[in-house]
């Protein structure tokens, strides 16, 4: 090839790796023009280079022998000493930084850092180590601040580089083990392989973080650390299974759909590897010593502070006994109050993490409630928060002595109210590895008692900042449950696998369900089908898809639609499993309506022509149904317009197609709701084509115009629709045709609801007229009566999902 060529070096590699195909990954490497040919024993090296050799002769290639080395223990390939016993930084980029002087210029610090760059696999926490470094760079470029923080750490820079570590490759079946460390600037992580009960390390990753990350809380950072790690790290997470050990909640906070937008997008990132979190053990080796800790520098929120600095004596003074908890493990405090008045019943209650995160919760109750049973309540409520969390042991302040003291036992319950508390609390305290609870004076609970003074008081004329949530009836009082046996399913292996970690035996099916799991995630007991855009999809029983599928083909808003446009409709409504295509066409299948009204094609299919809109509303498609059997009213046509971009559908009952209904019904159901559009595409009837209602459409300033009679798919749109509305109400009325006008809005709703001319996959257009025209979707019967989860876009890229059963059955609900 000639010189100049962009796509030579691409060229070139291409041409080596189709001519050492065979040997590549076995006893030969090659990079561009580097070839490194390795051998277990010495036996072995010479009929390895023998076969490469070969190669070479059979397709005329040559080497230059200044530049060849043979039969070596130890040699350089890609900038690294490769040898028997791993891979170790080239020695001459060591020695460049050791001979270095004190920077005392923009550029010696570039120079350093430049340095530093190309050897960041090899040193731990490289970002950190150099930011002293990058502050002295900010500034004026002429003059740089050398501090003795720069001095210290080019000092320890040095230090570490004279005994830089050996890097191990890992081989196949090899289980490699993640570490991961945040700072105030960055994040870090080591892989590492364990063999012969050893820690040997593979590769270091440090990334600074920039702008908003900075900003991000310390277990978001965390799971930013994990992302970065994936990225860098692409190849070892494909082909080995990866333990990330860490005492963080990080796995449910990645699988939570109330998380943020970019944990979401993250946790899909992450779902393509084989990834599981461990706790972390004792650390042995010298590779991990710089991540003893995941948070180097913890930063404590406002609302911690809140609660730890002006009464720190709750945790500092009244410390629990070292029988009752484990100091050494994360430990969640828990603030609780209750109270009741004349204004109303509530509690609020403040749970801190082990990262000082606090995490703010006020309930408001619909029922009467004592004090005390005012106060369980809070306590109840706190213990379920903890428990979502994922919380280990906990230590609990309450300004309630009974409560305190009826729970450690010291006092009796007597009262059947109490008693039933007293039981549901030990129920849930036995869930916890260890507990405590203290009582403390209510100056020392202030925090919580705001909370519970703003749940429990009346709402007019309050702006609220905190969230309520409103409890229905008492913890106490168990729900009316119907028990039904269900037979086994899909989901069952996806459900226990994604709740308990428990795979089948067969290890054929433990490798097929756990990689199905990582499309798929628990919430509230439900699984959900995940993917690269919200809603998730809610993944039903066998009866429960039953129920959708009869709602959406026959129900209020059904129009006996196909097979494939019906297992569309499901997939858009949000809902999904394996089988629901095959599931919709034998229902459409048995359907005595489909298989008597159902269309038959007759005329072979055509091209589509397009049909040009510039903007929503700006040109309607008008036409008349009918004679049809007469209604009520003695109305007997129908006439229906459309708009060309959004596919909006209006149509009105007539008893009589005059000019002056067609023009009453122009400036009612168009103009006075849409606006004036720009043109009106009709038939040549005699109610458009005549002299007042073109006086009518001039003196708008609307454009008439007419489609030629021979040729009527010129108004195809508002044909189309003609046609699913005839053929909706005929299948959903049957015999009773006269009742035709008290359904019509029925059909008109679901051709909004539910879209275009194809409701299915086949359509060119994937949005309904609704979500075209006012960016939602319409709720229907089976939406409110199976909860699924629907994304609302905020300000701060956070998503919230919002069930909107919980949300007609109770005013406002927070997800703790």
């Amino acid at each position: 090839m000639p010189f100049g060529l962009k796509n030579a070096g691409a060229t070139y590699q291409r041409l080596v790796n189709h001519l050492f195909a065979p040997l590549i990954g076995n006893t030969m490497e090659v990079y561009v023009d580097d070839m490194l040919v390795k051998s277990r024993t010495a036996d072995q090296h010479i009929p390895n280079l023998s076969a490469m050799f070969t190669i070479l002769k059979q397709y005329k290639m040559r080497l230059n022998p200044t530049k060849c080395s043979f039969g070596v223990a130890s040699g350089k390939f890609l900038g690294f000493m490769i040898s028997q016993r791993g891979i170790e930084a080239n020695p001459e980029k060591i020695q460049a930084i050791l001979d270095m002087t004190i920077p005392k210029t923009v550029k010696d610090i570039q120079s350093l850092t430049g340095r530093v760059a190309a050897l960041t696999r090899f040193i731990s926490k490289a970002t950190d180590r150099c930011a002293p470094f990058f502050k002295a760079l900010k500034g004026t470029k002429r003059n740089i601040t050398w501090t003795a923080e720069c001095e210290t750490a080019f000092s320890e820079l040095k230090e570490y580089m004279g005994r830089a570590p050996l890097l191990s490759t890992p081989e196949h079946g090899d289980i490699l083990v993640v570490y991961l460390s945040v700072s105030a600037s960055a994040v870090s992580s080591v892989l590492i392989r364990s063999k012969d009960n050893a820690e040997h390390l593979v590769h270091y990753v440090s990334k600074a973080l920039q702008d908003a990350e900075v900003r991000y809380p310390d277990i978001e950072k965390l799971a930013f650390c994990l992302v970065v790690s994936a990225r860098r790290l692409r190849p070892y997470f494909q082909a080995h299974t990866i333990h990330v050990l860490t005492n963080q909640p990080l796995r449910q906070v990645l699988q939570k759909p109330e998380t943020s937008g970019r944990l979401v997008k993250w946790a899909i990132e992450l779902g393509e590897f084989d990834i599981h979190y461990k706790p972390r053990p004792a650390m042995r080796g010298q590779a991990v010593a710089d991540f003893l800790s995941e948070f180097t520098k913890p930063q404590a929120s406002a609302a911690t502070q809140l609660i730890t600095e002006p009464n720190p004596s709750p945790i500092q003074d009244q410390t629990p006994t070292e029988n009752t908890l484990d100091l050494t493990q994360p430990l969640w405090t828990l603030f609780v109050d209750g109270s009741s008045n004349a204004q109303g019943c509530g509690a609020g209650l403040v749970l801190v993490s082990p990262d000082k995160v606090a995490l703010e919760y006020a309930l408001r109750f619909n029922f009467q409630a004592s004090n005390n049973e005012a106060e369980y309540e809070a306590l109840l409520a706190g213990l379920r928060l903890a428990k979502e969390m994922d919380a280990r042991q906990i230590q609990i302040f309450s300004d309630s002595q009974l409560v305190v003291h009826q729970v450690n036992q010291d006092f009796t319950a007597k009262d059947a109210s109490m008693t039933a508390y007293l039981q549901h609390a030990r129920h849930l305290l036995a869930t916890f590895h260890a507990h405590s609870i203290k009582q403390v004076p209510r100056s020392e609970n202030s925090h919580a008692d705001a909370l519970v003074r703003l749940a429990s008081a009346l709402e007019q004329g309050m702006g609220r900042h905190i969230h309520i949530e409103f409890l229905a009836q008492p913890s106490t009082q168990a729900p009316l449950i119907c028990t039904i046996d269900h037979s086994p399913t899909w989901m069952d292996p996806i459900l226990q696998f994604l709740q308990n970690q428990t795979l089948p035996a067969n290890p054929a099916e433990a490798r097929r369900v756990r990689h199905r799991s990582a499309r798929y995630l628990v919430i509230n007991g439900s699984l959900y089908k995940r993917g690269f855009s919200l809603p998730y999809l809610r993944c039903p029983t066998p009866e429960e898809g039953h129920y959708v599928l009869r709602e959406i083909h026959e129900g209020i808003c059904g129009n006996h639609s196909g097979a494939g446009s019906l297992a569309h409709k499901a997939i858009r409504q949000g809902y999904f499993w394996p089988s629901l295509h095959t599931d919709a066409q034998a229902f459409t299948q048995k359907c005595d309506k489909c298989q008597r009204f159902a269309n038959i094609p007759q005329l072979p299919a055509e091209p589509l022509t397009a049909m040009v809109s510039p903007w929503p509303f700006a040109q309607w498609g008008l036409d008349l149904i009918g004679p049809m059997p007469e209604g009520k009213g003695q109305v007997k046509y129908a006439v229906v317009a459309v708009d060309y971009f959004t596919k909006w559908a209006e149509a009105e009952a007539l008893a009589t197609i005059t000019a002056a209904r067609i023009e009453s019904f122009v400036w009612q159901s168009i103009v006075c709701r849409f606006g004036i559009p720009n043109s009106i595409v009709t038939d040549n009837g005699r109610q458009f084509d005549n002299a007042k209602f073109k006086q009518f459409c001039s003196n708008l300033k609307i454009r008439l115009c007419f489609a030629s009679p021979a040729h009527p798919q010129s108004n195809g749109q508002v044909e189309a629709v003609n046609k699913i509305i005839k053929k909706t109400l005929k299948t959903k009325l049957d015999k009773a045709k006269g009742c035709w006008p008290e359904l019509l809005p029925e059909v008109l709703w679901h051709r909004i609801a539910f879209g275009r001319h194809h409701t299915g996959a086949r359509s060119l257009t994937v949005a309904s007229p609704l979500f075209t025209f006012c960016r939602c979707v319409s709720v229907f019967l089976f939406s409110s009566v199976l909860a699924v989860y629907w994304s609302v876009g905020c300000d701060n890229e956070r998503s919230m999902m919002i069930d909107p059963k919980a949300c007609f059955s109770r005013t406002f609900a927070v997800a703790a």
